[in-house]
Formats: C-alpha cells, sequence, structure tokens
C-alpha cells in the first residue's frame, strides 16, 4: 500500500508485521472487511472477494487511469476464477456421469 508520508507507511508496515504475527486475519482499514484466508480458498470466494474490492475500487478518489487499471487487472483475475468454476462444475458432473455408468 503506498504512502507517500513515510510515517504513516511506518506505522501500517509496524501494525501489519504485528498483526501477521499473531495469526489473527487483517482488516482493510477503510472497509473493515475481513480478510480471512480460508474465505478464498476456492474460485467462489475469490470471486466474492473482487466484487467487493471492485466495488471499492469504483467509489475511491482516484483518477480514471489508475481506477480503469486496477479494474482491467482485477477483471482478469475474474475471469480466471470463472473459468476454474466453471472447469471445477464441469469435472464433478463428469466424475458423477462416470459413478452412474460404473
Amino acid at each position: 500500500m503506498p504512502y507517500k508520508d513515510p510515517d504513516k507507511k511506518r506505522e501500517y508496515m509496524r501494525e501489519y508485521q504485528r498483526m501477521r504475527k499473531t495469526g489473527i486475519p487483517m482488516t482493510d482499514k477503510t472497509t473493515g472487511k475481513s480478510l480471512n484466508p480460508e474465505d478464498i480458498q476456492n474460485a467462489r470466494g475469490l470471486l466474492v472477494l473482487l466484487s467487493e474490492t471492485m466495488a471499492d475500487v469504483v467509489a475511491a478518489k482516484a483518477d480514471t487511469l489508475s481506477k480503469a487499471r486496477v479494474i482491467g487487472y482485477l477483471v482478469s483475475i475474474g475471469l480466471k476464477a470463472v473459468e476454474t468454476a466453471e472447469l471445477a462444475a464441469r469435472i464433478d458432473e463428469l466424475e458423477e456421469q462416470l459413478r452412474r455408468y460404473h
């Protein structure tokens, strides 16, 4: 997270390292959302996180070019997650069909 003020950056990094060492899930200070790794262990959870993050980016006060760059990056990640979710569903369906025939 880039900070222009070196004191704010130092404070953020100190808090981040402290929270990481304790194992407490990090919380986004701007939204208060819990960034719990267990919530994003599958494609569906990742898509939920990406949609929330994209809404935050759109609502943020930033220039259009920065928003467009971040949204483009998030969309590419989202497409990969959707493809993964669809492939997992197709594999599950094929495995179920194989079980029925054997």
